[in-house]
């Protein structure tokens, strides 16, 4: 089907003249429900907010289902209507309300697409032989969920595992915080963090926990060559940390070095500081 002036095309019957959805037009209230993890989880979909997020998912084939955006924001991106036009996805434009009801931001950026959801199984992310993997083990706030998940795509890792209690990888805020790197690793959740130990280990990676009461040093291990092999990374929640099952089962228990007067770093900061030193010793 020939695409409409801007490269983009209306998802409804009425052709590009036809008025844009409103917040009660029943395609945007289904989408809206994507908001509710329950939903979430009984339509296998997800929403994926602003350009950088949707012209990554829009980047991999049969997973935006409809791409929503207001008149303004479609010109402005039109590449991005032209990509999901060709795709045959539909493009709906939306009122200013409408958007704003499917989005979270306070200063939302025009455009929203609805994504299947794009996990796979332990097993499948682990015969890709991946050298490089974090595990988020009962990690509930989705800021610091997504920023290490943006960490470990920076750094090069193959997987990122969202083990036990842990936060819905499709909450709003961990999809933003990934900056669209939740399209680019394989996502994994898994129910038994232990379990999670055990297949990694069985694949060939050494695991390691990262705790401020840890025997081993990480310049130490980095010094040592130990970070060279495929590793996976072990990190805690903010608040608890690792439960001490999980930190008792890895192959090494490993502290960030402080070398001022701060009394830790937060989760982001340490996860980033593992991956990469992690990074540079297996190049």
């Amino acid at each position: 089907m020939p695409a409409p002036p801007h490269g983009r095309r209306l998802g409804r019957a009425g052709g590009p003249d036809t008025m844009p959805f409103t917040p009660r037009t029943p395609r945007v209230v289904a989408a809206r429900r994507l908001q509710r993890r329950r939903d979430r989880e009984a339509a296998g979909r997800f929403l994926a907010e602003g350009p950088q997020a949707v012209r990554e998912a829009l980047a991999r084939p049969d997973l935006v289902t409809e791409l929503f955006g207001t008149p303004t924001a479609l010109d402005r991106h039109a590449e991005l209507a032209a990509t999901a036009a060709r795709a045959d996805v539909p493009v709906s434009e939306v009122t200013d309300e409408a958007l704003a009801a499917l989005t979270e931001t306070v200063a939302p950026q025009g455009v929203v697409a609805v994504c299947r959801h794009l996990d796979v199984s332990l097993e499948r992310a682990l015969a890709g032989r991946p050298r490089l993997v974090a595990v988020l083990a009962e990690i509930r706030d989705p800021g610091n969920a997504g920023t290490v998940l943006r960490t470990a795509d920076a750094a090069g890792a193959g997987a990122v595992v969202f083990a036990g209690d842990a936060v819905d990888p499709y909450n709003g805020k961990c999809v933003r915080a990934s900056a669209g790197s939740l399209f680019h690793v394989d996502v994994v959740r898994a129910a038994d963090p232990a379990e999670v130990v055990t297949a990694l280990r069985a694949a060939g990676l050494t695991v390691l926990a990262t705790t401020g009461y840890g025997d081993s040093d990480l310049d130490d291990l980095a010094d040592s060559g130990r970070l060279a092999a495929p590793t996976a990374w072990l990190f805690g929640s903010e608040a608890h940390g690792l439960p001490d099952e999980l930190t008792a089962a890895a192959d090494a228990r490993v502290r960030v070095p402080l070398h001022g007067r701060a009394e830790s770093l937060n989760l982001a900061a340490a996860a980033a500081v593992c991956l990469y030193a992690s990074a540079r010793a297996q190049r």
